[in-house]
């Protein structure tokens, strides 16, 4: 990935949040959460988002409705999906009854897409000539099954879309097994071999080659200096098991600039 980004921690409506700037001038407001500002008691302390990890369900509802205060949106115009490490997407111009998809795509200025993460990719896809923009869920097993293409294909003109890795755990932490090593073993310089035959995996860097491969520029692919490696200040589950999640949250800002030159 050519361009990196440092994201700044800002405070948002009680939360501490890390913008991604770079976007605002493709006309999209999106941050990622952290682990402050919410109410979940430990191991989940305090702004777990996911629903599925054995936390109090009313803390996940309350972390969830200061999210989408944060991100301007009622609470049922935060919308969220039920992962399920496959290559399903969703097109989104309302809220939603729950559904199972990693990706979602929408053209709506009155919600805000959220994709939980703690480890995996979160990527955030825009189309600066339309107001078109959409966020993916990318871990190994999402990659292996195609998410990514199957999300750019949403887009009408790849040339003029852009993207954004956000946190993600590095490859010096993410230990991964010859099985898993296998799908990967023709993207260059993403595995690096481990002791007793094992290896270490850089999901970024497998994110940014399929999206290349998808047909997004490879000057229109960002990536952020952070990682999820110690679980703080975004959660991680190799770090700690049970966790928390995280979020990627993004909403179409219709007063934000939309010029392809912006960048």
């Amino acid at each position: 990935m050519p361009i990196t980004l440092t994201l700044r921690p800002r405070e948002r409506g009680g939360l501490v949040v890390y913008p991604l700037e770079r976007a605002a001038t493709w006309g999209v407001d999106a941050f990622v959460t952290s682990r402050s500002g919410g109410v979940s008691a430990a191991p989940y302390d305090t702004m777990n988002l996911g629903t599925h990890v054995g936390d109090d369900p009313e803390a996940v509802r309350e972390n969830r409705r200061r999210v989408a205060r944060a991100a301007g949106v009622d609470p049922d115009h935060l919308i969220v999906v039920n992962q399920v490490h496959g290559n399903g997407v969703v097109r989104v111009e309302g809220p939603l009854s729950p559904m199972d998809a990693d990706a979602m795509v929408s053209d709506a200025a009155d919600l805000a897409l959220a994709i939980l993460v703690a480890d995996c990719a979160p990527v955030l896809l825009v189309d600066v000539a339309s107001t078109r923009f959409a966020l993916a869920h990318a871990g190994w097993r999402g990659l292996v099954a195609g998410v990514l293409p199957a999300v750019v294909s949403s887009f009408d003109d790849v040339t003029t879309v852009r993207a954004i890795i956000g946190p993600t755990i590095s490859r010096d932490a993410y230990q991964v097994g010859p099985e898993v090593a296998a799908h990967f073993a023709d993207v260059a310089g993403v595995l690096v071999p481990d002791e007793a035959g094992r290896w270490r995996l850089d999901v970024a860097g497998v994110v940014a080659h399929q999206l290349r491969e998808a047909g997004i520029a490879n000057d229109h692919i960002a990536g952020v200096s952070q990682t999820t490696d110690r679980g703080d200040p975004f959660f991680s589950d190799r770090a700690a098991r049970p966790c928390g999640r995280s979020a990627l949250v993004a909403r179409r800002s219709m007063s934000a600039a939309m010029d392809e030159g912006l960048e």
